[in-house]
């Protein structure tokens, strides 16, 4: 069925649209007050228009966890709900067989949830030292036979100086798995051949790495001059206001994708959850383990992007950074208002806050 979404205001501009979209893709955009007759129009009083938010990294919400198979649709309503249309389920690092299990699950395809693309994988091939909130006991060293009967992995997280690291990364690349350097010791050395190798992203950039130092850049340093994507979690609690200016500035909206890292207890309150097996608590919209490492956020993608505009980055950026980026990124054809991009849309008001998500 066509559709015309009309009285609409393109993104942070005061120009009103008409979008058609058929089959779940735009067909048009149109100056206000064109029409092409479509049976079924919505008016958008007047909200702007915005791509649907993209959540490629997020461990859960509403009290359920990836790591737990069979609730991918209650995630996907809630994400759905909250603006994010399309999200990557993010495993933790566990044993062989439970991140065998979550890539098995059938992908849900109900029109009412958000979209699965594919899986983030984070870990299991990561750095002790740099483990975060990650489980000690089943990190591992790259291992390409257990990569190759993986199911739906469209992005793996992983630290490069692992034995094996970048000759996994090659291959990633290869069969067009996306690689990011995170919960990493690697020095701007390591990083740099690692992105030479096919990797193309920071894995939630100044989190569980070496920071960035004046004669140690480190990998962020090396994602910088590597022209690399840069995820960010822009919850308020995890970086810094200033350090936001510093990698917007350094990445620009081109390069820099807003995450969540959202964990089971996005969408409720402070208590006790789990997170990748281990016990978290949450005080205060902070949740730790008991060892007092971050633990993953309680914010959702909009959240962060109600944040970064708070922050200071232009409306407009924010928005692109949590949509048209980490599509590019993942090579998906949407997080932009044009012909030919899917039609998965959010509607806010003037103070950016969400009124509507709408699939089309």
């Amino acid at each position: 069925m066509k559709t015309e979404l009309y009285n609409a205001r393109l993104g942070a501009e005061d120009r009103y649209v008409c979008v058609v979209a058929e089959e779940g893709r735009i067909t048009a955009v149109l100056p206000r007050g064109e029409t092409t007759g479509a049976s079924r129009r919505i008016d958008a009083e007047g909200a702007r228009l915005f791509p649907g938010l993209i959540d490629i990294h997020s461990h859960g919400c509403v009290g359920y966890d990836t790591m737990e198979v069979g609730h991918l649709a209650e995630m996907g309503a809630y994400y759905l709900q909250n603006g994010i249309t399309t999200w990557y389920p993010t495993t933790m690092t566990a044993p062989r067989e439970a991140i065998a299990a979550v890539l098995a699950q059938e992908i849900p395809q109900d029109p009412e949830i958000a979209r699965i693309p594919g899986y983030h994988l984070e870990g299991p091939y990561l750095s002790e030292s740099h483990r975060g909130a990650q489980n000690a006991l089943y990190i591992r060293d790259p291992d390409r036979e257990e990569v190759a009967a993986w199911q739906h992995v469209a992005l793996l997280t992983l630290a490069p100086e692992r034995p094996g690291g970048e000759e996994l990364i090659r291959y990633c690349h290869a069969k067009g798995i996306r690689v990011a350097l995170g919960h990493t010791g690697c020095d701007y050395a390591q990083a740099c051949a690692a992105f030479a190798a096919g990797a193309d992203c920071l894995t939630h950039t100044c989190n569980a790495m070496p920071p960035l130092l004046h004669r140690a850049p480190g990998p962020i340093g090396a994602a910088i001059d590597s022209n690399a994507y840069a995820q960010v979690i822009c919850d308020g609690l995890h970086i810094a206001r200033s350090m936001i200016t510093v990698l917007y500035r350094s990445f620009g909206a081109g390069r820099m994708i807003l995450i969540s890292d959202s964990m089971q207890s996005t969408g409720l309150g402070d208590g006790d959850y789990i997170f990748g097996e281990q016990p978290v608590t949450v005080r205060s919209g902070v949740a730790r383990t008991a060892e007092g490492a971050l633990a993953g956020s309680t914010t959702n993608l909009f959240g962060c992007v109600q944040k970064a505009i708070s922050f200071g980055i232009p409306p407009a950026d924010a928005f692109r950074m949590a949509s048209e980026t980490p599509a590019s990124m993942m090579g998906l054809r949407k997080g932009r208002i044009e012909a030919g991009y899917a039609a998965e849309f959010v509607l806010v008001d003037d103070a950016y806050c969400l009124l509507r998500t709408l699939l089309l």
